[in-house]
C-alpha cells in the first residue's frame, strides 16, 4: 500500500528551480536595459551606470512579470516613461516596449541554445508524481509553456499559471499571491495542503501571503537569508538536500514547531520598539522587554524590567477636578552585556554592519534566542549568540547566556557586564 503524505500538491517556480533559464533571462535583461540607458546617455546626458545582477536584477526584476520588472527597475533610476501597450513595438520607448525587447533576446537564445535543467528537480517531480503528490507550476513567464515544452516536462505538470494565464484572468504578479493560490486551485487542494517551490523574494513572499503548508527558498543566488527574510520556511541550496520524507515531516512536525515561535530577521529601527514588546520573556512576576542586550535607553532601543505590582501612583488635575494614573516602574536593567575587541569601541548594534541576525522567542519553552553576524569598521566579523529566560521554578531567577565567536580575525576580545540602576 502506498505512503499516504500530509501535503497534496507542491507548485514549482519554473526559471531558477526546474529549468536554468534564470541565467538567460539575466543576460537578456542585462542588454536590453544597458542598451537602453545608452541611448538616455546619449538622447538626455544621463550618466551611463550598467546594469547588474546582484544591484538590479535579483531585487527589481527576478520573478516579477515582465513590464513589472521594467517599471521596477526604471523607478529604481528614477526614470519614467509612459506604460503603454502589451502590443507595442520593441522601437516605442515604453515599459511595454522594453519588455518586448528583451522577450525578443531571450526567445532568439532560447531557440538557439535550447534550455538545460536541474536534474535534482525534474527527479523531485518524478518521485512526487510516483507518490500521487500532484504538480503545478507557477511562473511569470510569458514564455513558460515553450520552455517546458523545450525541456520535455509538459506531460508532467498538471496546470501551469503563467504570464499569459495571469494576462487572460487579470492576476496581480509576484510578491502578491494569485498565481500560486489560482495554481492550487486549479489543482483541486487548499493552500495550506500545498508546497511552494521558489528562488527569488518575491516568490517566496508570495507564498507566504497565500498561505501555503511550506514555503520552500532554493538559494540560487547565494540569498539565502533574503529568501528567510521574504517569508521562505525552508531554505536548501538545491532540492537534492531534500526529500519526500523531510518534506511530509514539516507538514507533522515543522508547522506545530514553527507555530510556537516568532521570529524577526531582520534589524529595522523604527519597528525596534514594537518587536522588543512583543519578544518579552517573563514568569507573571517580572517581565523583561526583548532589547538587544548591548544596549541602555536610547531613541530606537528601550530595554525595561517591569515586577507585578511595582508601580508609580501620579495625581494630576485636569478640568478641576484629580485624576489619578498608575504606570509600572522600569526596575534596573539586569540585560547590559556587550564587548570589544584590541581595546576599541564597545560594540554598538546601531552602528554596525549587520550580515545577518535572527531573533526567536519560543512560547512553549519560553527562551528568547538571538544569533547575529556583523562587521565593524576594521572589517572584522563577528559571531554573536544570546539567549535569555524567565524562570517559573523561581519566580525571582532570571538568566542570560552569551557569547562572541571571532569569524574572520584574532584577537583581544574584552567582555563588559553588568547592572544598569
Amino acid at each position: 500500500m502506498a505512503k499516504k503524505y500530509h501535503f497534496e500538491a507542491v507548485i514549482f517556480d519554473l526559471d531558477g528551480v526546474i529549468t536554468r533559464t534564470a541565467l538567460v533571462h539575466s543576460h537578456a535583461w542585462k542588454k536590453m536595459f544597458d542598451d537602453y540607458l545608452r541611448q538616455r546617455e546619449t538622447q538626455h546626458g544621463e550618466p551611463f551606470k550598467e546594469f547588474t545582477q546582484k544591484d538590479d536584477y535579483l531585487p527589481y526584476v527576478d520573478g516579477k512579470p515582465r513590464y513589472e520588472g521594467v517599471k521596477s527597475f526604471l523607478e529604481s533610476r528614477g526614470i519614467t516613461i509612459p506604460f503603454g501597450d502589451p502590443s507595442d513595438n520593441v522601437e516605442l520607448e515604453t515599459v511595454c516596449g522594453l519588455g518586448n525587447r528583451k522577450n525578443i533576446t531571450f526567445n532568439e537564445v532560447l531557440k538557439r541554445d535550447g534550455v538545460s535543467v536541474y536534474e535534482s528537480t525534474v527527479q523531485m517531480i518524478h518521485d512526487l508524481k510516483k507518490a500521487g503528490i500532484k504538480v503545478g507550476v507557477a511562473s511569470s513567464s510569458k514564455n513558460c509553456e515553450a520552455v517546458l515544452e523545450a525541456a520535455g516536462l509538459i506531460p508532467l505538470i498538471e496546470t501551469r499559471v503563467d504570464g499569459v494565464v495571469s494576462a487572460e484572468m487579470g492576476l496581480k504578479g509576484k510578491p502578491e499571491p494569485d498565481i500560486f493560490t489560482t495554481a492550487a486551485a486549479n489543482l483541486g487542494v487548499k493552500p495550506q495542503h500545498a508546497i511552494v517551490v521558489e528562488d527569488a523574494t518575491s516568490g517566496v513572499a508570495a507564498g507566504r501571503a497565500g498561505n501555503f503548508g511550506l514555503v520552500l527558498g532554493i538559494a540560487r543566488e547565494d540569498n539565502k537569508h533574503e529568501l528567510l527574510v521574504n517569508g521562505a520556511d525552508i531554505v536548501v541550496d538545491d532540492i537534492s538536500e531534500t526529500s519526500l520524507e523531510a518534506l511530509d515531516n514539516w507538514f507533522i512536525e515543522g508547522i506545530e514547531e514553527d507555530g510556537w515561535n516568532i521570529t524577526y530577521r531582520t534589524y529595522e529601527p523604527v519597528k525596534e520598539r514594537t518587536r522588543e514588546a512583543l519578544l518579552t520573556v517573563g514568569n507573571g512576576y517580572s517581565g523583561t522587554r526583548g532589547a538587544m542586550d548591548e544596549c541602555d535607553a536610547n531613541k530606537i532601543n528601550y530595554p525595561g524590567t517591569y515586577i507585578a505590582g511595582l508601580y508609580n501612583r501620579l495625581s494630576t488635575p485636569i478640568a478641576g477636578r484629580d485624576v489619578w494614573n498608575e504606570d509600572f516602574v522600569n526596575a534596573p536593567n539586569w540585560l547590559p552585556v556587550t564587548f570589544c575587541i584590541n581595546d576599541g569601541d564597545y560594540f554598538d548594534i546601531n552602528n554596525t554592519e549587520i550580515i545577518s541576525i535572527e531573533r526567536k522567542l519560543n512560547f512553549k519553552t519560553g527562551l528568547l534566542t538571538r544569533s547575529l553576524i556583523v562587521r565593524d569598521k576594521n572589517e572584522n566579523e563577528t559571531l554573536i549568540e544570546s539567549g535569555r529566560f524567565s524562570s517559573m521554578a523561581d519566580a525571582h531567577l532570571s538568566a542570560l547566556q552569551y557569547s562572541v565567536k571571532p569569524l574572520n580575525y584574532s584577537g583581544k576580545i574584552t567582555i563588559k557586564t553588568g547592572i544598569n540602576g
